[in-house]
């Protein structure tokens, strides 16, 4: 069994916020081979105990949102846990436990919304980074308003569809194909 200490302690310290959002292929090997069988157990409820303190439930939402988008990219399995995640932040949040972690790591709290297609959670999201984040909020908040304005336009991820099996719209595809998420960072970059 992994515990939450080794979860923080290889996320936040050893890979730390230079390498939370590189693509990386050595790290996604690592973290599957370390954390892969975690991972499958928060899908069977192993790991609720974490849930019943500040940085157990950090730890099951680096271990349930960010992990399985390093271990599976492209694939669908990569959003299989959204759903735990997202669930164990809101209830964080309203507990003010998002609070009781220093920043950057308090981010972590917020990106099952930055990563719902839902556009309460997007808007909920933006919110707590303005109100939350004073010091490290500025790139996750430009990062949080695009991921907003994706769906704004769409109601869900266009670039999820093949992982998942959909189709995409004739106006997802143009959006891929004038450059898709990186364009739209760029754009509302110049807008802010």
């Amino acid at each position: 069994m992994v515990s939450p200490d080794e979860v923080l302690r290889f996320w936040l310290d050893e890979v730390g916020p230079k390498g939370w959002y590189e693509k990386d292929d050595a790290l996604d090997a690592e973290i599957r081979a370390r954390f892969l069988s975690a991972w499958e157990s928060v899908r069977t409820g192993t790991y609720a105990m974490w849930l019943t303190y500040p940085s157990g439930t950090l730890a099951y939402i680096i271990l349930s949102d960010q992990f399985p988008r390093n271990m599976f990219r492209e694939q669908a399995r990569a959003f299989e846990t959204d759903r735990a995640a997202l669930t164990a932040a809101k209830v964080a949040i309203n507990r003010g436990w998002d609070m009781r972690i220093d920043e950057p790591a308090r981010q972590f709290f917020y990106l099952p919304l930055m990563h719902s297609e839902n556009l309460c959670d997007q808007e909920r999201c933006i919110r707590l980074i303005c109100e939350r984040m004073p010091e490290h909020g500025p790139g996750n908040l430009l990062h949080a308003r695009a991921h907003r304005e994706v769906i704004r336009r769409f109601g869900r991820f266009p670039y999820r569809n093949a992982a998942l099996g959909r189709s995409s719209t004739a106006p997802e595809r143009m959006f891929e194909d004038e450059g898709g998420y990186g364009a739209l960072v760029r754009q509302v970059q110049k807008a802010a």
